[in-house]
């Protein structure tokens, strides 16, 4: 049997620790039947040949920037077939100055809401609460969320901005707070899927550090999300 191949692209702002958090799921990627190849730069995007040879990219970059030149190779790739998929900033808040990569993707990180302003300390925990992830009609029949149930985590709570061509998976709702400007719950898609052409994308966004991304649901959406947008025989 032919193995996948899968592409491990990682870096951009280090509060996010790419390393660690990518190193959690190449067992997986290597145990699941993968041949993976890590990067550490997007520098690989523009490499014509090798992503059109490659069934699966996972990303962890946040932030940071992407040429014209390595985009149009990640978005051709895609569209050919190349699955993509990742979690949090590492997916959600890359490349903010690209809107040809939030076209990409579907969804774009806009905030974290945080604590009392009176409880902040100046540290990444100001903007951890308590949230639960619920998971939609779509979601319970989706193989990337299918049994899963409605969970919650401490942690950042991604407010995503969004557009109609995602398929949500699961939801969070920020509820109205006094210290915040809003009027009423806002209701944000935590897990969805996109098709882009011939490739599937999934995006997931709790997994703002290790412990998140150990827990169960989170880490068991991660790895569904992998082996579903992989390259399907129908697209090669």
């Amino acid at each position: 049997m032919t193995r996948k191949k899968a592409l491990v692209v990682r870096g951009g702002w280090e509060g996010h620790q790419p390393v660690g958090a990518t190193e959690l799921f190449l067992p997986f990627l290597r145990d699941s039947g993968y041949t993976v190849r890590v990067e550490e730069s997007t520098d690989v995007y523009a490499a014509t040949t090798e992503m059109a040879d490659t069934d699966l990219v996972v990303q962890c970059v946040t932030m940071s920037e992407i040429t014209a030149e390595q985009l149009s190779g990640l978005s051709t790739a895609i569209e050919a077939g190349t699955g993509f998929t990742g979690w949090h900033g590492g997916i959600a808040d890359s490349f903010r100055a690209s809107s040809d990569y939030l076209h990409l993707v579907g969804g774009q990180f806009a905030t974290h809401p945080g604590r009392e302003p009176c409880e902040r300390r100046g540290v990444q925990e100001d903007n951890y609460l308590p949230y639960a992830v619920h998971i939609t009609e779509l979601g319970r029949e989706h193989p990337v969320t299918a049994g899963i149930e409605d969970f919650e985590l401490h942690t950042e709570q991604y407010w995503v901005l969004h557009d109609d061509l995602i398929d949500v998976l699961a939801t969070t709702t920020h509820p109205v707070r006094p210290w915040q400007p809003w009027h009423r719950p806002v209701v944000s898609p935590a897990v969805w899927t996109r098709r882009w052409g011939a490739g599937r994308i999934v995006v997931t966004t709790p997994g703002h550090s290790l412990d998140v991304l150990a827990d169960p649901s989170v880490r068991t959406i991660i790895e569904r999300g992998m082996l579903w947008a992989t390259r399907t025989a129908s697209a090669s």
